[in-house]
């Protein structure tokens, strides 16, 4: 079954971070990944724009109406995912516990709805 690890956090301590600290950062997501790809287990991910490039899309009375920014003002904001293809929760959860973001943000994790009738991506 795949997995949706989303990856929240404050996106005002990433530009808190020196060079350093942000080059760091980037290594344990880059061997964070290297390690799910060699188990198997990740199928994709990728790390989002600030949230300071985010549209927002919505479309009342037949009319679309397109903001600049995100959904929702939030302290800590999406940043990032993971997907997984995990036996379990309990399986997708422990590698959502690797990731870095996990230590300083949170990471949300939900299984991607997959429809029995349809045949599996």
């Amino acid at each position: 079954m795949r997995y949706l690890a989303l990856i929240y956090a404050d996106e005002n301590a990433w530009d808190g971070l020196d060079a350093d600290e942000r080059a760091r950062t980037l290594r344990h997501y880059g061997e964070f990944a290297d390690k799910a790809s060699a188990a198997g287990v990740m199928r994709g991910g990728g790390e989002l724009a600030p949230t300071s490039d985010a549209t927002t899309v919505r479309v009342r009375n037949a009319q679309t109406v397109v903001t600049d920014g995100p959904y929702a003002e939030v302290k800590e904001a999406l940043g990032g995912y993971f997907l997984f293809e995990c036996d379990s929760i309990e399986d997708a959860c422990e590698w959502a516990a690797g990731i870095p973001g996990a230590k300083t943000g949170a990471i949300e994790v939900r299984p991607v709805h997959r429809d029995p009738e349809e045949t599996q991506l």
